[in-house]
């Protein structure tokens, strides 16, 4: 009985794990057969043809415009606003007017100190006539020229004074907006305007040291800024930077831009665009049509497959290293891997592997502009 009662358990177990493994090679089968079946449907994606088109090649940056030369008028002394002549945005040329403080007691003691001067100018020139004939000592003559020398000192102190109370333009420029009103107070130091120089205009940027061989004092530089779209301001490098900054390693450079229509002001971000040799004819491919790897970059190109059932011709994607190297915009060149007019993929890569059959959709195509701009939407 007991025999009997362990065949039967064996069997059943016999059973159970032949049932199960039976199951598990089933489903595989039947899996194996739906991936089969899957990956021998056509996958739709969009291509793109390698064409050979001519490439600028440039160095681009940003940076900051400044005016050649700018400054903050303030004054130098504490005193009342008397006068105000000049307007918000106006043109002044060097020497003009800008803000005159109060006055009158310096005026008058800058006078009176003339008076003083005066006086001791006619004592030294009496004095030495008379030291002539005998008649004072020379040392009278002495004190006489130190008076004078002292008086005429003064006067010079007070007038500097006096000056300091009429605020100039030291450059030829344009002012900003007028921040003082007449009977104000101004400590000294305060900001009365801005000046600004604006034509020409200069424009601050950097570029990487592994770039400072590239560029050079002269060289052509467009500028554009998204105040102004679609207008780019032609200008030319005037200086580079005598030492590489340690913590970027990164040079300042610096262009001069023509501003006659005073349309760019200081203090606007700009975009930097250097043209660093000749035209050249490359071949290009929309940065989408690439696959960055770590082990490098790739693209699928569209070859002819076998026939089907029925004899149509097929097409299958074949996967193919490429050496890539400058982007512009929304291309790249294509410095090896692949020639001029092969099809590639360009946007559905993630769906295929290397063999997979496909099926083209081009109805829609991803952007392969040169030179893309924002668009509103």
């Amino acid at each position: 009985m007991m025999t009997r009662r362990m065949m039967v358990m064996l069997i059943v177990v016999g059973v159970i794990f032949a049932g199960f493994f039976g199951w598990q090679t089933l489903k595989s089968v039947m899996i194996a057969k739906f991936m089969a079946s899957r990956a021998s449907t056509p996958q739709t994606v969009s291509t793109a043809v390698a064409s050979v088109e001519p490439w600028q090649p440039s160095l681009k940056s940003v940076g900051t415009l400044r005016a050649a030369k700018g400054t903050d008028i303030s004054p130098q002394l504490a005193g009342v606003v008397a006068d105000i002549p000049f307007k918000s945005d106006d043109d002044v040329k060097a020497g003009d007017l800008l803000v005159q403080l109060a006055d009158a007691d310096d005026v008058a003691q800058l006078n009176a100190l003339k008076a003083s001067a005066e006086l001791a100018r006619l004592t030294y020139e009496r004095n030495r006539e008379l030291v002539k004939k005998g008649n004072v000592s020379q040392s009278a003559l002495d004190s006489a020229t130190a008076s004078y020398r002292s008086a005429t000192a003064q006067v010079a102190q007070q007038q500097a004074l006096v000056d300091k109370k009429r605020i100039v333009a030291p450059f030829d420029g344009r002012v900003g907006i007028r921040l003082v009103d007449v009977g104000q107070y101004l400590s000294a130091g305060t900001k009365v305007t801005t000046l600004q120089a604006l034509d020409p205009i200069y424009i601050d940027f950097t570029v990487p040291q592994q770039s400072i061989r590239l560029i050079a004092v002269g060289q052509n530089v467009g500028v554009t800024t998204d105040a102004f779209p679609g207008v780019t301001f032609g200008g030319k490098i005037t200086a580079i930077d005598a030492k590489v900054d340690p913590e970027t390693r990164n040079v300042a450079v610096r262009a001069e831009l023509a501003n006659h229509d005073r349309k760019l002001l200081p203090g606007m971000f700009a975009s930097i665009n250097i043209l660093i040799g000749e035209p050249q004819q490359v071949l290009t491919l929309p940065q989408t049509a690439i696959t960055y790897n770590p082990y490098g970059e790739t693209v699928f190109l569209v070859k002819k497959g076998e026939p089907d059932a029925s004899g149509k011709p097929t097409l299958i994607a074949a996967q193919k290293f490429v050496t890539v190297g400058e982007t512009r915009g929304d291309q790249v060149t294509i410095l090896s891997g692949v020639g001029p007019g092969d099809t590639v993929v360009s946007s559905g890569q993630l769906k295929i592997k290397n063999g997979t059959p496909l099926a083209i959709n081009n109805s829609v195509q991803l952007p392969n502009d040169p030179a893309p701009t924002p668009q509103d939407q």
